[in-house]
């Protein structure tokens, strides 16, 4: 079997990276600042409340994976447990979306696939996860 440079193992690394970098930096600024931005702000909390918490406790929920775990997921640090909130959170959205036609899910659909391909795939090696199990 001949080897192919476009598809080696430093390639499906930097693929990775440009995902975790790309979905993670997405939601931060697309929903995870706006969030946080609501949840400290002055205005009465008006959120959807799926778990039956409450507004706040859902809208803080959300934030924290929209915002930090995101984040986590950009660095690459603690990957796979910052991903659960997220892909969670992607599914609320899923549900809450299911009535109004595939146009108003399909960003949260595309964020929950992607988010579930790096929670199967893993981090790759440019991340602070994969720095970290190599320096112990």
């Amino acid at each position: 079997m001949r080897s192919d440079p476009l598809f080696t193992e430093g390639k499906r690394d930097v693929g990775l990276l440009i995902l975790r970098v790309a979905l993670g930096l997405f939601m931060f600024y697309g929903h995870g600042m706006g969030k946080v931005g609501r949840l400290f702000g002055d205005d009465p909390i008006s959120f959807a409340d799926p778990f039956g918490l409450g507004p706040t406790a859902s809208l803080a929920l959300a934030a924290f994976a929209e915002a930090l775990c995101s984040l986590l997921v950009v660095l690459g640090w603690w990957t796979r447990w910052a991903l659960i909130p997220l892909i969670i959170t992607m599914t609320v959205a899923c549900t809450r979306h299911w009535g109004d036609g595939f146009g108003q899910m399909e960003k949260a659909l595309l964020y929950l696939f992607g988010f579930l391909a790096l929670f199967f795939a893993g981090p790759g090696r440019y991340s602070l996860d994969y720095w970290r199990s190599t320096n112990r």
